[in-house]
């Protein structure tokens, strides 16, 4: 698993027009090529009556999987200029259809090219983009006569609570960067004076948007 990533904050769309064409840039994520490959068509179902509907995805921690359509545009126009926008954003696991509707006026192949990877570039800022990082999520048992002094500690300290759990003792489970796991076990053992049961949990990514 990758240590963080980035990746489009949530499925959606944009529109601009050029030339009285109308670009339709929708997004989704996408960990499959047969998921990249549902959302596609059904932007074309939804939009059976556009002149085109060329796709790009990338998928994969290497970005194994990569496919570009130029859906009866110009060889080249298309689906590469919208590929290229995901790849200079770093963008992973994510696919991306831009709907055109021909408005009279023809671009020529520059003004093509241009057209659809602003409508990829402009559909991102609009849609919003996000940054994905590993956690270790983290939990610790300790007596109820501590609860209060260590969720305060750690609601005022850089880490995260995911939930606490009311059980025989409290069990807080907290999201941990991988690589200051051990400093936050340390942190626990000092601030309950080893008084606490730390163990590892799973592994999950947070989000943080930064576009």
């Amino acid at each position: 698993m990758l240590s963080n990533y980035f990746t489009v904050k949530e499925t959606g769309e944009h529109e601009i027009v050029i030339e009285r064409s109308r670009f339709i840039a929708h997004f989704a994520r996408a960990t499959t090529e047969a998921e990249a490959m549902e959302f596609i068509q059904s932007i074309k179902k939804t939009h059976h009556g556009a002149t085109h509907n060329c796709s790009a995805y990338l998928i994969g921690e290497h970005d194994q999987i990569q496919k570009a359509n130029d859906d009866g545009e110009p060889s080249g126009t298309a689906g590469v200029p919208m590929l290229e926008v995901l790849k200079k954003r770093r963008l992973k696991d994510v696919v991306v259809v831009v709907t055109r509707y021909f408005g009279g006026i023809k671009l020529g192949a520059g003004g093509l090219i241009r057209a659809y990877g602003k409508s990829v570039s402009e559909g991102l800022n609009a849609i919003g983009v996000v940054e994905r990082k590993l956690m270790q999520i983290v939990h610790t048992k300790i007596d109820y006569t501590l609860l209060g002094k260590v969720e305060n500690e750690l609601r005022s300290s850089p880490y995260i609570i995911k939930e606490i759990n009311y059980l025989e003792q409290v069990e807080i489970l907290a999201y941990v960067s991988v690589e200051d796991v051990q400093n936050f076990k340390e942190y626990l053992i000092n601030l309950t004076n080893a008084h606490a049961t730390i163990e590892d949990g799973s592994m999950e990514y947070l989000e943080e948007k930064i576009l």
